[in-house]
């Protein structure tokens, strides 16, 4: 994918520009009045994101991320597309679907009437997709950068087959100190709880605090969910559209020595908490027909 031409194609003036970013990857950076952020075209994922005024990222980004070819990238707002977790099929295909490891297409670039910068990046089924899943496809994402980010996930079906979707923005939140964060929105939710390979099913009750390792999808969701980051002074609002369901995931200690592509101590410093379609919220797509799945993120300071 070349630079220039997607600079002569795509570029903004001194508002955004393609750059080749870690690892040669093409990404994309924003900076205006409003927010600054930083797109991987590979992987289709936000990275960065920080509101104009804010001194800290809103987006947990891993200084020992992979940027490669068939990697995913450790941090910012992964797609989990056209399944949430392992292969639902037990065939071996990769977990979290296909799209998180492969370079998207750019489609456009604008300056909204408010300013907001829009990006629009895109898929389509190939043979080397329908050989892993054997569906036609489009599948754009749009990303509103602005005074919030707004991300949408259309998934259209162009086949003559309905299929089903699980997905999600898996993203990785930038905390000041775990043990003094805490998601509100969640007290009398029912939640699977899935850490250290179970799944049992419990109720929540009260905040949700991490403790230990969080691996957790909560059910019948409400649109609205906080982070009230203490630490730094101030609440993420994650307000989302079509999505029943909700992950909250932190590796904890051992999870976050194993993984190669994280610190050892990075736990203290991240938190998932995903918008999905996930367990039992499975979207389906007729022919000719299309799915939405929408979050938005936006700092208030507490």
């Amino acid at each position: 994918m070349c630079i220039e031409q997607l600079n002569a194609t795509h570029k903004i003036n001194g508002q955004l520009e393609f750059i080749a970013g870690n690892g040669g990857l093409p990404m994309i950076r924003i900076n205006n009045a409003k927010a600054a952020a930083l797109i991987s075209i590979h992987a289709g994922q936000v990275l960065s994101y920080q509101p104009a005024g804010e001194s800290e990222d809103v987006m947990f980004l891993s200084n020992k991320a992979y940027y490669q070819d068939g990697k995913a990238i450790k941090g910012g707002a992964p797609i989990c597309w056209p399944w949430f977790g392992a292969d639902p099929e037990g065939k071996g295909r990769p977990g979290h679907g296909f799209v998180r490891n492969r370079l998207w297409n750019v489609i456009a670039t604008e300056m909204l009437d408010n300013g907001d910068i829009k990006v629009t990046l895109g898929l389509t089924n190939t043979p080397e997709t329908q050989a892993i899943w054997p569906h036609s496809f489009v599948l754009t994402q749009e990303i509103v950068v602005g005074e919030s980010l707004n991300l949408t996930l259309i998934t259209r079906n162009t086949g003559n087959q309905t299929f089903t979707v699980t997905q999600a923005f898996h993203t990785y939140f930038n905390i000041g100190d775990i043990a003094r964060a805490t998601v509100l929105g969640l007290d009398g939710c029912d939640y699977i709880d899935k850490a250290g390979g179970d799944s049992v099913q419990k109720h929540q009750s009260g905040d949700v605090s991490i403790d230990a390792e969080v691996d957790r999808i909560y059910l019948n969701v409400s649109n609205t969910l906080i982070i009230d980051d203490g630490a730094l002074q101030r609440r993420i609002h994650i307000t989302s559209q079509n999505s029943d369901t909700a992950v909250v995931w932190n590796p904890w200690k051992k999870i976050a020595k194993d993984m190669a592509d994280l610190e050892d101590d990075d736990y203290q410093r991240l938190l998932c908490v995903e918008t999905t379609n996930a367990a039992d919220d499975i979207r389906e797509v007729p022919p000719g027909g299309d799915c939405r799945l929408v979050a938005n993120y936006r700092v208030i300071r507490s």
